[in-house]
């Protein structure tokens, strides 16, 4: 298989790198800085490609290689890859489903705890020497003073700590990732309730047809459903409104599933009482008025991001590989 060309077509992980390098020839798609000429050299060289969550095989490469025949992923998530060119095609898709569910719903119980409890501006005023000075100030707004002497910022919304044990968890998409969530906040006493397309079967949690009414009736509302055309923008300005003053965004699904600008808004006006965030709409790009937002917690995509994980999602993908063109079962296929 040394001579089968694998392009990657951003880093992701360096024990995947090398694994490929190993097996095949592996072309690195970052390290050439024109990609049309690298193109025109190795358009007919490259049989798989391997992608994530930051990007994939959009419409545009899949017709520039001719000689493609899998798309690998180094994600649970599809929305990089354009799924129906690949059926046109015939070209196989695998990803990485299970065994990032453990890791993502741990991040998304981490993120409520977090938010609700302020572990992080708690963690800061320590740092800060401030705790010899006084108990942590509990009132709704830190004082100016207080804020300049902490952050260096004016009039930061800072909000009472609050339990999080007992809160009403809403989950958009109750799929692996989703029932996962809804398992270890139970064991939080958290009434749990969920929106998907059809109401499932086999399971006690409230059904809400809409993502509105999901919304209006939980504290802590989660994203966690794969992102397609459809769920874009499923949390819009009606169902941040819906969740309210007091109720917590979490989002550990993509970016584009929130209306950012209009949860920033929210958040800044008081609309939204809090926000926990481990994806964003342009990614790496954060909105800066988040920044100084003692009530919301951000997160550079990591929530599959263990050693032990990104090793077996490592691993799945190169399995993937040497079975297809083995000729053998793929371990994980979605086309």
């Amino acid at each position: 298989m040394e001579s089968i060309g694998v392009l990657m077509v951003c880093p992701m992980s360096t024990y995947l790198e090398q694994q490929l390098e190993k097996r095949f020839t592996l072309l690195c798609y970052w390290n050439f800085s024109d990609k049309k000429q690298f193109i025109n050299d190795y358009a007919h060289s490259i049989r798989a490609v391997v992608g994530n969550a930051t990007a994939g095989a959009d419409a545009e490469l899949i017709e520039a290689l001719p000689e493609l025949e899998i798309v690998a992923s180094f994600s649970v998530g599809l929305d990089k890859i354009d799924l129906n060119k690949c059926k046109e095609k015939g070209i196989r898709v695998t990803n990485t489903p299970d065994v990032l569910t453990d890791d993502v719903a741990d991040l998304a119980i981490g993120l409520m705890l977090a938010v609700l409890r302020r572990i992080c501006e708690c963690d800061r005023y320590v740092r800060k020497g401030l705790w010899k000075a006084g108990d942590y100030d509990l009132t709704s707004k830190l004082n100016v003073p207080l804020a300049r002497h902490c952050i260096n910022l004016l009039n930061v919304r800072c909000g009472l700590l609050s339990v999080f044990s007992g809160k009403t968890v809403g989950i958009i998409g109750l799929g692996r990732i989703g029932l996962a969530i809804a398992k270890r906040a139970e064991a939080f006493g958290c009434p749990i309730s969920y929106y998907t397309r059809s109401e499932k079967p086999n399971t006690n949690y409230k059904y809400y047809p809409t993502v509105v009414e999901l919304a209006t009736n939980c504290d802590i509302l989660v994203v966690a459903c794969a992102l397609t055309p459809e769920t874009r923008y499923i949390v819009n300005c009606d169902v941040i409104d819906a969740l309210g003053a007091k109720g917590i965004l979490i989002n550990i699904g993509r970016g584009p599933h929130v209306d950012e600008k209009e949860m920033v808004s929210a958040l800044l006006d008081g609309r939204l009482g809090g926000a926990g965030l481990d994806v964003f709409e342009n990614e790496p790009e954060v909105p800066d008025k988040l920044f100084g937002l003692e009530n919301v917690v951000l997160l550079p995509h990591v929530a599959s991001g263990t050693e032990e994980t990104r090793k077996e999602m490592a691993d799945i993908v190169i399995g993937n590989l040497e079975a297809y063109f083995q000729n053998k079962p793929l371990l994980t296929p979605v086309v």
